[in-house]
């Protein structure tokens, strides 16, 4: 079956796009159809220096999905990437995006293409995970909501409309920047942002280590403070009960803005249904106990299905530059 790409025919049952999620332990990508199916995923750690290292990686990657399903990259005519920043699209670079190495320095998008042969384009990960939810997640039912991520930092993905918002420059949901949390005024929380430095998955751990009496250097990660919290250690439960009280935070500023009608939590942190009654607590505490919030039911999987989405997207528009 032949169908049209950039006024270029092709056959639609060996044409591909590849969706990459981009996290600073983790990359996951995933290769589909131009109808958006998801035929397959593979997942492995992050190269440690990242910045120009993630070339590539991530060619490498799009390299073995297209294996996998028995074509080389050649069979692919586009790449969409959702990573911890703010994308450029005029420059192709990342700003603001700490775990990742310093992306400013260079244009990831054509240094890319200039070795994939084909379109590759950035987006937020967070808006990205949106976009999946848009389509194959809450979207079936709601046209707007807030995607909230939390794991290694905080961030939103805005749908409004069935249309994501991602702000003038790309910034709108950075709501690590928040004033509160952490002092606003300082200037080692400009990094991260405030908000992100008492909520991000280092900062439970952080927590837990200084109501610990003597400070428990062995907890290494989140993961073992909600460990420790469901054995009911009083240290672990307070941690978490303050990651649920800035999540309430953010809740609420998000909504005073926005009102997005429904709020999705994602992320490693944000999924945790421990979470969840303390988040609603500090809710009726700060006086909006109607807020509606769910979890995603797509979990990891929507960043793949966000990122395809938009693959497709680039691949069907009509083609502005060539790759370089």
């Amino acid at each position: 079956m032949g169908g049209s790409v950039n006024n270029k025919v092709y056959n639609l049952g060996s044409t591909f796009v590849v969706g990459v999620d981009l996290g600073g332990t983790k990359v996951r990508g995933g290769i589909a159809g131009l109808d958006g199916r998801v035929l397959c995923e593979i997942v492995e750690a992050t190269t440690p220096a990242a910045g120009r290292d993630l070339v590539p990686q991530l060619s490498g990657l799009v390299s073995r999905l297209a294996a996998a399903v028995g074509y080389d990259t050649s069979a692919v005519v586009a790449t969409a990437i959702g990573g911890a920043g703010i994308p450029d699209a005029d420059s192709g670079r990342f700003g603001r995006a700490p775990n990742l190495g310093n992306l400013e320095e260079f244009s990831l998008v054509s240094d890319l293409e200039s070795v994939l042969g084909h379109q590759v384009v950035l987006e937020n990960d967070v808006n990205i995970a949106a976009l999946g939810e848009l389509h194959e997640g809450v979207g079936t039912q709601h046209d707007s909501f807030a995607f909230v991520s939390v794991g290694t930092g905080i961030g939103v993905g805005l749908i409004l409309d069935r249309q994501l918002w991602a702000g003038v420059n790309g910034g709108a949901g950075e709501v690590g920047y928040l004033p509160f949390g952490a002092d606003p005024l300082h200037p080692t929380n400009h990094r991260r942002g405030p908000l992100e430095e008492v909520v991000a998955g280092d900062a439970i751990v952080r927590r837990y280590r200084e109501y610990s009496t003597p400070t428990t250097e062995s907890v290494i990660d989140a993961a073992e403070v909600f460990n420790l919290a469901e054995r009911g250690d009083v240290h672990a439960v307070a941690s978490l009960d303050e990651e649920a009280k800035w999540i309430a935070f953010a809740l609420v500023a998000i909504d005073a803005v926005t009102n997005p009608g429904l709020f999705v939590l994602g992320g490693g942190i944000g999924t945790r249904l421990e979470l969840h009654e303390p988040v609603r607590a500090w809710l009726t505490r700060l006086g909006h106990p109607e807020f509606e919030i769910v979890v995603s039911s797509l979990g990891s999987h929507a960043s793949i299905v966000g990122a395809v989405r938009l693959a497709i997207d680039l691949a069907l528009q009509p083609r502005e530059r060539e790759a370089s």
